[in-house]
């Protein structure tokens, strides 16, 4: 068995979503959240920082920590155990670039019940609601977009 680590973000940009589309050679195609490996020497919220960065060209300002999923899968003869790090994050604009190298090849901000739909994966469906919902309870407190609270 191999562990692995990722962190990735929840992305909102005036109360929608954060979305990338992968299409790898016909065999792994969806909307996913973007994340990726933490890499040596970085701390987590670095890590998805540094993703959303690459994977969609979007600058954003970590809110704060969501919480933990997991998932396996498998490679030739092992499987990999994957622990993913999820940060609610707020972005500056709607720009968003898809990064051609990852096989990204959409990106864009839809409103919760259609970003909920698209994703793929029903653990970053999870991931989307929690943040959503910190989203909601600090817009309600009149919390988000104040960054001096966090």
């Amino acid at each position: 068995m191999i562990e692995a680590t990722s962190c990735g973000g929840v992305v909102i940009y005036r109360g929608k979503i954060l979305t990338l589309y992968k299409s790898y050679k016909n065999r792994y195609e969806g909307w996913v959240l973007p994340k990726g490996t933490v890499e040596e020497g970085e701390e987590y919220h670095e890590t998805a920082l540094r993703e959303v960065k690459e994977e969609a060209g979007v600058q954003a300002s970590i809110v704060k920590y969501v919480g933990k999923s997991q998932y396996s899968f498998s490679i030739q003869d092992d499987v990999v155990e994957k622990d993913v790090h999820w940060f609610l994050m707020s972005a500056n604009s709607y720009h968003s670039k898809p990064q051609r190298e990852e096989y990204f090849v959409d990106s864009g901000y839809y409103k919760f019940h259609e970003a909920y739909h698209l994703l793929k994966f029903s653990n970053e469906r999870q991931i989307l609601e929690m943040a959503y919902n910190e989203y909601l309870d600090l817009r309600k407190s009149n919390l988000w977009g104040n960054r001096k609270y966090f």
